[in-house]
């Protein structure tokens, strides 16, 4: 889906504002603090139901205001039908309010499959420099849009690991309760395992052409570890785990501990690469995460990307455009300087500009932006 319309209240320094962006590149030019990055978060809410600045919505509401609405319509590309999808968080509210086509969607999955959205930025580089956790949500994300079953095996995956971690708490643990529990866990967990690892042998070669494309790095992969002993199964695991699993109380090894590494030469790339050469790293395996998708589904993300001058040199900035111009997907973009973008597009015309400043965005011309 397209994003055909946006419109704002209240959200942030964005009391009211509106932007209808084109299908393709969209620039939001500004100063800091303008409400540039306050777009792309709402664009970002429209897909997960979070932000990716904030873990409470209600500080996303206008200081002065009662609460934030975020609106948007779609066009479908398959049917050419419109959609819509709106999202209200009052400060008085226990629960964010969402509606989409007019009804409550199902859970937030029903959003992402609908509305899959890619993000980098600053924190973008925590694929490479945080924990295992967001190496895992990154990878999962593929999985989840490419393997319709995913979703159903990880929930089952997650409820029976919650089960046996709460049995491994207590003083006495009935065997046949714990051998339920056991088995749901080692057969969805080797379910889990085996998808991650089959999504990631198609994205590595996809990763490596774009690196390719966007600098002259050798040597960089990307590994699996899937969570336990490789030698023996979950099932297997998991019995001779237990004395100690029993000890901690908790589940030690499983998916769930799953871990993707990667490596320059061998090493942890983050070990070795500059900050520079860390974003083309990170740049890389986004577009080809939505590069798969495209190949695979026929649905393309949305790219949401803020400040993209950072970290990037004028020539792979230049690369890393046109690699962006190549996905023929809708992409937002934050930039504080226009001059830093103008010559980045083989296309320039195809552009769509828009200034943000003093929580309004206007579309305007490259040439009128000051």
């Amino acid at each position: 889906m397209a994003l055909t319309r946006l419109k704002l209240t209240a959200f942030r320094n964005l009391l009211d504002a509106e932007i209808r962006p084109a299908s393709g590149i969209n620039l939001l030019i500004g100063m800091n603090a303008s409400g540039k990055t306050s777009v792309l978060e709402a664009i970002y809410l429209l897909s997960l139901a979070r932000s990716f600045r904030s873990k409470r919505l209600k500080s996303l509401v206008h200081h002065d205001q009662a609460a934030f609405t975020v609106f948007a319509e779609f066009d479908q590309t398959e049917t050419q039908h419109k959609t819509t999808l709106g999202i209200q968080r009052q400060l008085n509210a226990l629960e964010t309010e969402i509606l989409f086509q007019g009804q409550k969607p199902q859970g937030v999955a029903e959003l992402s499959r609908h509305f899959p959205v890619q993000l980098i930025n600053p924190d973008a580089f925590r694929l490479l420099e945080g924990s295992p956790k967001d190496r895992r949500q990154f990878l999962d994300w593929g999985v989840f849009h490419t393997q319709p079953l995913f979703m159903s095996v990880w929930q089952r995956f997650q409820r029976a690991l919650k089960q046996r971690n709460s049995l491994l708490r207590h003083a006495r643990i009935d065997p046949l309760e714990l051998r339920l529990w056991d088995q749901e866990v080692a057969t969805t967990g080797e379910q889990i395992s085996i998808l991650r690892a089959e999504y990631l042998e198609q994205l590595r070669p996809i990763f490596s052409q774009f690196l390719m494309r966007l600098t002259e790095l050798q040597e960089i992969d990307i590994h699996y570890q899937r969570g336990w002993d490789k030698q023996v199964d979950l099932s297997s695991y998991l019995a001779s785990a237990l004395p100690k699993d029993k000890e901690q109380g908790f589940t030690q090894g499983g998916p769930q501990r799953a871990e993707l590494r990667v490596t320059a030469s061998g090493r942890l790339a983050v070990d070795v690469l500059s900050r520079g050469q860390q974003k083309c790293v990170v740049s890389a395996l986004k577009l080809a995460q939505g590069a798969l998708l495209a190949q695979q589904t026929g649905q393309h993300c949305t790219y949401i990307i803020d400040d993209l001058p950072a970290e990037l040199d004028a020539q792979h900035r230049q690369l890393f455009c046109e690699l962006l111009e190549e996905q023929d997907t809708q992409v937002f973009i934050t930039a504080v300087e226009a001059q830093a973008m103008q010559q980045d597009w083989k296309y320039p015309e195809r552009m769509a500009w828009f200034h943000v400043k003093h929580g309004k965005i206007q579309p305007t011309q490259f040439s009128s932006i000051s």
